[in-house]
């Protein structure tokens, strides 16, 4: 097939645009990928200032999911507590987990997902 010059202009410049594309996106989402990715480790909550008080929890990914995050929490205090985990989910909107109501001496877990169009996980925080 016998192409024109306008048709392989058309060819060439489309893929300029495309390696134009790719390499913009490549080099805005690298530092925020590594940070998201750092930022959702396992991390003690109980180190958090974000923690509830008479709450001691630890947050973290699922193991084999990077979309789902949780908090497991224990309550040390005196009086029923309720809980949830917050994902903040980059270019996805932010959820919420199941809200859980501990007892004195009591451990629960809250999970939450999110969507999987996004960046993943960029923060996750206990809410009273």
């Amino acid at each position: 097939m016998k192409k024109s010059m306008g048709s392989l202009f058309s060819f060439v410049v489309r893929g300029a645009v495309v390696t134009g594309l790719t390499a913009a996106l490549a080099v805005s989402a690298g530092p925020a990928t590594a940070a998201a990715t750092a930022a959702a480790a396992p991390v003690p909550a109980s180190v958090s200032a974000k923690t509830p008080p008479g709450l001691s929890c630890e947050t973290g990914k699922h193991a084999v999911d990077d979309y789902t995050g949780y908090a497991l929490c224990r309550n040390n205090g005196g009086t029923a507590q309720t809980f949830w985990v917050h994902l903040v989910c980059g270019w996805s909107p932010d959820v919420d987990g199941e809200h859980v109501t501990l007892n004195p001496g009591q451990s629960g877990q809250s999970t939450a997902h999110c969507a999987g169009l996004g960046t993943g996980i960029g923060e996750i925080t206990v809410q009273p």
